[in-house]
């Protein structure tokens, strides 16, 4: 397959994920593990592991930073360009679509029959995932050990990024400083984030201002976009008073439940303040360093696998990892599975997704979202 091919490949899947990627980055990459490790099999699903691992480690959105990886391992740095591109163009489109309905009418139209159903539905991805992830970081007790320290860490309160981290210190000394004593390698590299604060004087709101504020928040955000709404608080409602604190709720309400990346949250937010310029600079401010970011770090990771003394850091991480998407989907079930309805899709999705293996996710969304429909029509008395 020649180079035009594989970006057409890479374009093709990232939309397509782009379209029905529901539930936060744990469904979402779980998705991408469905479609690019077991079913295309680009990269094995170590590599798939170590590049989760790593990127919990560097700002932005994991979930959309793992699609630029798996397009640069399928079509190079153009793949990695393609791959953002395509799984954040729906979102961005559709969470557009929604801020100008917003600023027109006040309101959205009501789907929340629909998405009553596919987060269930979606519940059943992340599990599968996280059994085929599981099975793979988990090497040995030491690891598993590790890996239910991150777990509660998770419930403590404990931010993710400091328990992957510390996960990772924990594993380098469990395991990397003995095998690099036995080796005697001296190779060893981390994964560094790159973290600033830009200095932004606020006389008037302008494009441009847009641009830079949320190039400042994508360029420090760390961990998944459901941090988001903090950082958003403080720089738009208490520093620049550009939104009131309900149309913060109302834009992250919008990016939670629509398709992709939460971030096109800034989409909806620049609409309000700016039209669809403003739109258009939120947008490219917030995803930009993403890019920048991924690039730097795809080649990394291969030379952290090579390093025994790495190679001990990063399957700590990639066990913690694992471990936090098993908070997560904790987390969200207690959320989720509210009654009677919630937990008949998210059986029936759990039965479908491990008894039939290679059904794909686009049908369990669907279904999902169907099943959801119908039953809220239902009324118990």
């Amino acid at each position: 397959m020649n180079q035009s091919d594989k970006l057409k490949e890479v374009a093709g899947l990232f939309f397509k994920l782009g379209i029905i990627a529901f539930g936060g980055p744990a469904a979402h990459i779980a998705m991408m593990e469905e479609e690019v490790v077991t079913k295309r099999k680009w990269m094995s699903r170590q590599h798939f592991l170590d590049l989760v691992g790593a990127t919990n480690l560097i700002p932005g959105p994991n979930s959309t930073e793992m699609t630029m990886h798996c397009g640069h391992e399928r079509a190079g740095w153009k793949g990695l360009f393609v791959a953002g591109a395509c799984f954040i163009f729906p979102a961005v489109v559709l969470t557009g679509i929604l801020g100008w309905l917003y600023v027109e009418y006040g309101k959205v139209p009501a789907i929340e029959p629909f998405l009553y159903g596919i987060k269930p539905a979606v519940l059943a991805i992340i599990l599968s995932a996280i059994y085929k992830l599981g099975k793979k970081a988990l090497k040995n007790w030491q690891l598993g050990v590790i890996g239910v320290l991150v777990i509660t860490a998770s419930f403590l309160g404990v931010n993710e990024i400091m328990a992957i981290l510390g996960a990772g210190a924990i594993g380098l000394l469990w395991f990397g400083v003995p095998k690099m004593l036995k080796k005697a390698d001296s190779t060893f590299i981390f994964p560094l984030g790159i973290a600033g604060s830009l200095s932004l004087a606020v006389q008037g709101i302008s494009n441009t201002k847009l641009f830079l504020v949320f190039l400042k928040i994508g360029a420090v955000l760390f961990g998944s976009g459901y941090v988001l709404v903090a950082y958003l608080d403080g720089e738009l409602v208490e520093k620049l008073g550009w939104l009131t604190k309900q149309q913060l709720l109302d834009a992250i309400a919008i990016g939670q439940f629509t398709p992709g990346p939460v971030l096109s949250t800034a989409t909806f937010i620049g609409f309000q303040v700016n039209g669809l310029g403003g739109a258009l600079a939120a947008t490219a401010g917030i995803f930009l360093p993403s890019f920048f970011f991924v690039l730097l770090l795809n080649p990394i990771v291969p030379k952290l696998r090579n390093s025994a003394l790495a190679a001990g850091f990063l399957d700590a991480v990639n066990i913690a990892a694992v471990g936090v998407m098993i908070a997560v989907t904790i987390k969200l079930g207690e959320a989720v599975l509210t009654d009677w309805r919630a937990w008949l899709i998210a059986i029936l999705s759990i039965v479908i997704t491990f008894t039939f293996k290679k059904v794909n996710v686009v049908y369990i969304v669907l279904g999902g979202a169907l099943l959801g429909y119908l039953l809220s029509l239902i009324e118990l008395f």
